[in-house]
């Protein structure tokens, strides 16, 4: 039996025999390092990844560690090329990106780049046109950037749900740059046209906008994406997850618009002027499933996917996220 008044000197002793280890762990354990330090992003858009362009240039990822190449796809397939191997991460639309995981490649989502907002992407006309509201012709004529991406989509939803005739509008492929000719030599009653390009016409045709195509069911919505291969994506975790923290700071920094429109004419063709006039959308600092999740249901209801598409499936696994 130990008596209380040998009790304080014998636990003072088996303090100091266990030293600072029962008041301190000692120090932490290094985190794990990145599987890493370097990825190859392909980049387009300069509206849409303006934010990871001014995070780079800022050196903000190289804080974070890791040093990003960012490589220009300019005409390029960056989903072509991630599936090639030539890049690590990709910026590309997200009906690129669900058209293509509808079709089996194995894609995992690292961020949201942009989402429409007011006039960011519009019907555009001719001040001479008489096409002057959206049920004014019964057969539209109207030309997109690409006859399976976001434009015709957005094209057909504000028309349809204006009261024209899903079957009857005529889609026909042209370039952004090269829609102004097309209007005037009447290829085309109207172009789906995207900043900068509208305020462009504005400026240097008197162009007006016919319908604003960020409304309705294409209200705010989602452009634009990061993602990786998923087999990359589970062979580099850590260095992923520091991307997307690195991203997600990078994006929440774009709330303020004066960020993006001083910055633009550094690393795009847009000057100075333009910048100052465009209309912006917005830069999600996380990934959301459900807001996605309303491009993949209207790809589904508009006949571009044959299955609906669960999106949450191309998220990181949220231990890693």
């Amino acid at each position: 039996m130990i008596r209380r008044g040998r009790l304080i000197p014998l636990v003072a002793a088996l303090l100091a025999t266990a030293g600072c280890s029962v008041f301190s762990s000692g120090t932490p354990a290094a985190p794990p390092p990145l599987e890493r330090t370097t990825l190859r992003v392909g980049v387009g858009n300069a509206i849409d990844t303006a934010p990871l362009r001014i995070a780079v240039a800022a050196g903000k990822f190289g804080s974070a560690g890791l040093n990003l190449q960012l490589v220009e796809l300019g005409a390029d397939d960056g989903l072509a090329k991630l599936a090639a191997g030539d890049l690590d991460v990709t910026f590309a639309s997200d009906i690129a990106m669900f058209r293509a995981a509808a079709g089996g490649t194995a894609l995992q989502l690292q961020g949201e780049a942009y989402t429409a907002g007011p006039n960011t992407m519009a019907l555009v006309t001719l001040p001479d046109s008489d096409y002057t509201v959206p049920t004014a012709k019964r057969s539209p004529k109207i030309a997109v950037n690409m006859l399976d991406d976001v434009g015709a989509l957005v094209a057909r939803s504000v028309l349809v749900t204006a009261g024209v005739d899903q079957a009857k509008i005529k889609f026909t492929a042209i370039p952004f740059d090269r829609m102004p000719q097309a209007l005037q030599a009447g290829d085309a009653d109207a172009a789906l046209m995207i900043e900068p390009y509208i305020t462009r016409a504005e400026k240097d045709l008197g162009a007006h906008i016919l319908a604003d195509g960020a409304r309705g069911s294409t209200l705010d919505f989602p452009l634009s994406g990061y993602a990786a291969a998923k087999p990359f994506a589970q062979a580099n975790p850590r260095t992923l997850r520091t991307f997307r923290t690195a991203l997600g700071t990078a994006q929440q920094s774009a709330t303020d618009p004066a960020i993006v429109r001083d910055a633009l004419p550094k690393f795009s063709d847009i000057d100075a002027t333009t910048a100052a006039l465009i209309s912006l959308g917005s830069y999600p600092a996380s990934l959301n499933g459900i807001r996605l999740q309303r491009v993949a249901d209207l790809m589904h209801n508009s006949g571009q996917l044959a299955n609906r598409l669960d999106v949450q499936s191309l998220l990181p696994e949220r231990t890693g996220y």
